[in-house]
């Protein structure tokens, strides 16, 4: 797979990710207020630097949490802020546990993961019947943010680079195609999107936000040269697309796409 390739080629920054840690973990906090059950063995995949892990073990004391990510350098240090907690490093597009889970929870991680439509109903396949699948997405395609990474990746000398790396990532489907796909293997399924507005001290902390996630494929395979040209243009055409407030600040959009589906009992 090109687009698993790619990420794999650019390391996660954890300490970049960390900058907006608070913003990031926001949506998380939101989905896992939402799950009503007492699961006694979580998954929780693409945990990154462990926020999410460290949450879902605070709100359901009883239960096994184990984080699980491709990164060794976010494992790391999810290692070193949890030393207690389980962690695991393995690749979620072909993840298969030891032991059926009550919970699976997937906060921005499987954007990142082609072909949806047998990945879903294969997690809620995974779980125990009654088990849980609670996932949270960015739905942000069609941002300004996402769609000027498509279209300097096209208009450059990178272009025969990052033109097929655009083509192949993997890209989420409809709230109707998910319906459709879950439906048939879920008691109940609740899908709901919503936007946040993070105000942001200036485009600059847009491009940082984007360096240390979606960015990373297109960065890969650059030069440092390539690369710094890449940004500049990046944070000038952002500039055009984001107005500032009066008191300076960006607020940046951020539309998210959550599904929360229980198998069967």
């Amino acid at each position: 797979m090109a687009e698993r390739r790619s990420i794999e080629s650019a390391p996660w920054d954890p300490d970049l990710f960390l900058r907006f840690e608070a913003e990031r973990f926001w949506a998380a906090r939101d989905l896992i207020a939402r799950i009503d059950t007492s699961p006694t063995l979580i998954y929780d995949l693409g945990c990154g630097p462990g926020a999410s892990t460290r949450e879902l073990r605070r709100r359901f004391p009883q239960a096994e949490v184990i984080g699980v990510d491709s990164s060794p350098r976010m494992l790391d240090e999810a290692r070193r802020r949890l030393p207690d907690a389980t962690f695991l490093e393995a690749d979620i597009a072909h993840w298969i546990p030891e032991r059926r889970p009550d919970l699976i929870f997937a906060d921005s991680a499987l954007q990142w993961v082609p072909e949806h439509e047998t990945l879903f109903p294969r997690l809620i396949d995974i779980l125990t019947p009654g088990g849980v699948l609670a996932v949270q997405m960015p739905d942000n395609r069609q941002e300004p943010s996402h769609a000027l990474m498509r279209l300097i990746a096209a208009d450059g000398p990178w272009a025969d680079r990052l033109v097929p790396i655009a083509k192949t990532r993997a890209v989420i489907a409809t709230h109707n195609d998910y319906y459709n796909w879950l439906r048939p293997a879920a008691e109940t399924l609740e899908i709901w999107q919503t936007t946040y507005v993070h105000p942001l001290p200036g485009i600059d902390s847009v491009v940082d936000w984007f360096r240390g996630s979606a960015l990373l494929p297109f960065l890969a395979p650059l030069r440092d040269d390539e690369r710094a040209a890449f940004l500049a243009r990046y944070r000038a055409d952002l500039a055009e697309s984001y107005g500032v407030e009066p008191d300076g600040r960006v607020l940046f959009l951020y539309p998210r796409l959550f599904l929360l589906a229980t198998k069967p009992s």
